[in-house]
């Protein structure tokens, strides 16, 4: 089968992982027996489910892969990649639309659990509900035999 040669050098990279990144190859490779490939501001395909009208659909989601550092060009061991192959046209428009604004992209926020100090009140509601669990199954214990 005739394939059409790529419109640029964006390219859609499975990983062994299971991640699948969009990334432009670095015109600059290392040498060609280095074990790592290099690729320019890679972003990771996410695959969102989405409820619609006419049923269940994929939304795509493109990410910052390497969120922790200002590097642009990044280095992936090419025992780690499944599979290189040439990006559509629409995915190469979105990517190089997003790749635009790159260095500002947002890194991916942790959600942290805020602490809080209970009321007394709630702090003895808690306390009774205790109390309560620990009658009910201290009795079953109890009644049990051991052999």
């Amino acid at each position: 089968m005739h394939q059409n040669p790529p419109i640029n050098n964006i390219r859609i990279i499975k990983l062994v992982n299971g991640d699948d990144l969009v990334a432009e190859l670095a015109k600059d490779q290392l040498a060609e027996k280095s074990p790592l490939l290099r690729v320019v501001k890679p972003l990771q395909i996410k695959y969102v489910p989405q409820f619609t009208a006419m049923g269940l659909r994929d939304y795509i989601a493109l990410i910052k892969w390497a969120a922790y550092t200002p590097d642009t060009i990044i280095s992936i061991p090419k025992d780690k990649i499944m599979t290189i192959t040439n990006a559509s046209v629409q995915m190469s428009t979105s990517y190089n639309n997003i790749i635009k604004d790159y260095d500002k992209l947002d890194t991916p926020k942790q959600k942290g659990y805020e602490r809080k100090h209970l009321s007394d009140e709630d702090n003895q509601k808690l306390n009774e509900i205790f109390e309560e669990l620990e009658d009910e199954y201290g009795e079953v214990i109890d009644k049990r035999t051991l052999h």
